[in-house]
């Protein structure tokens, strides 16, 4: 009789072991993100005090891919790699653009977007894109990387800004026929902006590359691995897509 019951709680043992284990290997492991919420439709604070835009919706489907919980974390910009350097968090999503500086001291997921330069134009134009251009008038903000590409066009003339909110007053005005900037940047005034959003439109693709990635710190193999993994994911089911059309078209 007794070895029956020391065989009967063998197995209830065994039984629970098996539950605990398998409880533990069916949890998200929870990492902390980082992110500037400065930065619409990217990432910023709205209304309900809640962190939204691209990159949040982004790492939220990238999370559920890779079976990873995320709290995230509003830091300043200006001391955001420093904190991730520091351990303060797990990684960083925050239109960070990929350069090989910085990979020198950080690491980089694979790239999820390229947000360079993109055309703006009004609601009504005939205006398909950086090809359809020439003989217009195009504004963008002074020594930047669209006053630069706006240059290298032919048959284009170039108006340059001390900012570009400037450039989206003549656009709505009539002044000039289209704006190059950031793709975030577009999206921002022609999509966000209630004064702007049903007057203009963004058109096109971009026809730069700046490509932004997420940071973990150097040498964060297994949380880099997942976190590609995700992505993949996201962009295999084209996830990442319906994010652009929702916050960047």
């Amino acid at each position: 009789m007794k070895f029956r019951k020391l065989g009967i709680l063998m197995v209830l043992a065994a039984m629970l072991v098996t539950s605990l284990v398998t409880g533990c290997q069916g949890q998200s492991q929870k990492i902390v993100v980082a992110t500037d919420a400065t930065w619409p439709p990217m990432e910023y604070v709205d209304e309900n005090k809640e962190i939204v835009g691209f990159d949040i919706d982004l790492m939220n489907a990238i999370a559920k891919e890779a079976g990873l919980e995320v709290e995230y974390r509003n830091v300043a910009w200006d001391g955001i790699f420093a904190g991730l350097a520091a351990g303060e968090y797990d990684a960083v999503i925050s239109s960070v653009t990929i350069t090989d500086e910085r990979k020198e001291q950080y690491d980089f997921s694979e790239p999820y977007i390229n947000a360079g330069q993109i055309v703006v134009v009004q609601a009504g134009s005939d205006i398909t894109g950086p090809d359809a251009l020439s003989g217009r008038t195009v504004g963008a903000q002074i020594s930047t990387t669209g006053a630069f590409a706006v240059q290298e066009m032919e048959g284009v003339t170039l108006k340059e800004y001390d900012e570009i909110g400037l450039a989206f007053e003549d656009l709505v005005a009539g002044r000039i026929d289209a704006v190059v900037c950031d793709t975030p940047v577009a999206a921002d005034f022609a999509l966000q902006r209630e004064e702007y959003k049903a007057k203009l439109k963004i058109v096109g693709d971009s026809f730069t590359e700046e490509y932004y990635g997420i940071l973990v710190q150097k040498g964060n193999a297994d949380l880099l691995a997942k976190i590609n993994e995700g992505l993949a994911a996201v962009q295999d089911k084209g996830i990442d897509k319906e994010l652009e059309e929702k916050w960047l078209r």
